[in-house]
């Protein structure tokens, strides 16, 4: 039994990235269209000192957003800032630690954040660590649960408001969330999110990229419901050569080395379609998808369950203290 739970998510993980690679080997990466200025707009990119978090930021500092990257590496987030700077770039960046393992973090973020009185126009959820060894967030959550959802899922909640001021019924302000499509072979364990009964590393982090994808959907019914100018998309990069590959194990690490120097996206390539999301024009007011490759995809099935999207909505305010409503 404790074999078939530790096999069973690995060999859903893989397969889910064989026809990733698939796809990619017959079909181009996403060219982003002439997207227009956003002179005036403030993001908030979590993870944007690095990979397709840094190249996002960039992309939309170039725009000319005032990007504030969000990250638990001082000296990486000022390199990140150095550079796009020096790129001269039309817009600015700016470095703050958050530390999505930690809710108290979390928090201080926001407080620091609305401080300030700026509006928030764009916030990419990007943020993330995957298959790690066994470990927990300072609140004592599984870490692919806790950080790579549940902190993402206190950030944008406690961020909501200043999200809702700031859009407009003509210019929205949106929110995007990066998924993957591991999230096909992950399974809700509803009455186990912390993965406490057998830990799998392949497991907790397709859990966790999918519980990030009935949020979206959730979130979207919510801010429709309440007529807010807002909009939640979750994007889907494929597979894309960073650092995240760093915790594959070493036969796994070979392998890849060599297919991902073929089949593999860029950073850049892999931020495309979470740009197109955050600045595109033809995403004006649109809300609820899943964004593979540019294109609105189907998710799995059992995303598009209200119950199960209410349910882990539900459970997921009362593990991060926040009231449902």
């Amino acid at each position: 039994m404790w074999l078939l739970s530790v096999l069973l998510p690995l060999v859903r993980l893989y397969l889910c990235g064989v026809k990733v690679l698939l796809y990619q080997l017959f079909n181009r990466s996403f060219t982003l269209p002439v997207l227009p200025k956003q002179n005036g707009r403030v993001a908030i990119v979590t993870g944007g000192a690095r990979g397709m978090g840094f190249e996002t930021a960039r992309h939309l500092a170039s725009l000319g957003m005032h990007v504030v990257i969000a990250g638990n590496e001082e000296d990486e987030g000022l390199a990140a800032v150095k550079k796009i700077h020096e790129e001269g770039s039309d817009g600015k960046a700016e470095f703050v630690f958050l530390d999505l393992a930690s809710l108290k973090s979390v928090r201080l973020f926001v407080q620091k954040f609305k401080a300030r009185g700026l509006p928030l126009h764009v916030l990419v959820n990007n943020a993330g660590i995957m298959l790690v060894p066994e470990r927990k967030t300072a609140d004592g959550f599984e870490l692919h649960f806790g950080l790579n959802y549940l902190g993402h899922f206190l950030l944008t909640n406690l961020l909501l408001d200043t999200l809702k001021k700031s859009g407009t019924q003509g210019r929205c302000a949106r929110i995007v969330t990066m998924s993957s499509a591991t999230h096909y072979g992950g399974v809700l364990h509803m009455d186990d999110l912390q993965s406490r009964a057998c830990y799998s590393s392949h497991g907790a982090y397709s859990q966790s990229k999918l519980a990030l994808v009935f949020f979206t959907y959730y979130l979207q019914e919510r801010l429709t419901a309440g007529g807010f100018p807002v909009t939640a998309n979750a994007v889907d990069p494929g597979m894309v050569d960073t650092a995240l590959y760093d915790n594959l194990c070493s036969p796994a690490q070979a392998a890849k080395k060599p297919v991902a120097k073929l089949l593999f996206r860029t950073p850049a390539e892999g931020a495309s379609t979470a740009v197109y999301a955050a600045a595109a024009s033809e995403m004006e007011g649109v809300g609820g998808w899943y964004l593979y490759n540019g294109q609105k995809t189907q998710s799995a099935d059992v995303t598009y369950n209200t119950d199960i999207q209410a349910k882990l909505w539900k459970q997921s305010c009362k593990l991060v203290g926040l009231q449902e409503a």
